[in-house]
């Protein structure tokens, strides 16, 4: 066998690398944000340190790998990609530092640092949150639009995703449930506003940069649906099986908080069988992309195992 073809033998057959891939979209999402974001010493100063303090603050950057992966998936470019990463990376922070302030789960570690409320005060935490949600707008409509998604698509799925009907009435319906007995059906309603909606949301822009066929959207959407639930569903059961320490934040709030979780519900065993469930569907709805989607899969294995 020619040496040329062994070598193209052997790049096919090498396994993904996750952390690689991981550690790669972390790299590149950070140097756009720095790019996107003010410097810290622009006027006024103190906002654009507390933002950045939450942005850089170490976090796993999910979301936006969610979206450049499903852009790859789509046969679209990672650069293409960047700006909607971006986009849903900031409005995530926007939503940590308020979830941390007092007034909501009134946290004092997120990422294993300090909440922003805790560093800045709760001004300031506030208003760098208000911020980060506008710079994710500014930071979407400059991306290259497509001929099927359009600027006014691209802005359109950003504040869908974290408008009163998803991202927020999640918040609203956890705060109004805490101390009252919830069924699954309402804290699912939850989950699916509070975390899949946005994580859904990431997989579709990605799949929007690509100019993404209508089919290929719709089998975005159901991944992206069903990688998020299981995603939160692993958040709760991480919250009363891990320590602070592993978590980066407190361990154990929900239960503190008398916050309905699905362990509470129907039992760690039976929670995680769901989680499992929901990840096999997700895998399933990638069978569109035929191969393509290697980095989809990895990651939605990597939300169900992962341990913090």
């Amino acid at each position: 066998m020619p040496l040329k073809h062994r070598r193209r033998s052997a790049a096919r057959s090498s396994p993904f690398d996750l952390n690689t891939y991981l550690a790669d979209c972390t790299a590149a999402v950070n140097r756009a944000l720095d790019r996107f974001l003010p410097g810290e010493r622009t006027k006024p100063a103190t906002i654009h340190r507390a933002m950045r303090y939450s942005l850089f603050a170490g976090g796993k950057r999910l979301r936006p790998a969610l979206c450049l992966a499903a852009a790859e998936a789509c046969g679209g470019r990672r650069a293409e990609a960047l700006p909607h990463a971006c986009a849903v990376e900031c409005i995530h922070t926007y939503s940590l530092i308020h979830d941390d302030l007092p007034a909501m789960d009134n946290d004092d570690f997120r990422r294993g640092k300090p909440t922003n409320h805790k560093v800045f005060g709760e001004g300031i935490a506030v208003l760098a949150g208000d911020a980060l949600l506008t710079q994710a707008f500014e930071i979407a409509v400059q991306c290259r639009a497509t001929p099927r998604y359009p600027h006014q698509a691209i802005v359109l799925e950003l504040a869908r995703a974290s408008g009163s009907l998803q991202l927020i009435a999640g918040q609203v319906a956890d705060l109004e449930g805490e101390g009252k007995k919830t069924s699954a059906a309402q804290l699912r309603y939850i989950h699916e506003r509070k975390t899949s909606a946005l994580l859904g949301c990431s997989a579709r822009l990605g799949g929007m940069s690509a100019n993404c066929s209508p089919a290929q959207l719709a089998a975005l959407t159901a991944f992206g649906y069903r990688v998020g639930l299981a995603f939160q569903i692993i958040d709760d059961i991480l919250d009363v099986t891990q320590t602070s320490e592993q978590l980066g934040k407190t361990a154990g709030k929900d239960t503190a908080a008398q916050k309905a979780t699905y362990p509470s519900i129907v039992g760690l065993e039976q929670s995680r069988a769901i989680a499992r469930q929901l990840t096999s569907r997700a895998f399933a709805a990638l069978k569109i992309f035929r191969g393509r989607a290697t980095a989809l899969d990895a990651l939605a294995k990597f939300l169900l195992e992962r341990d913090r």
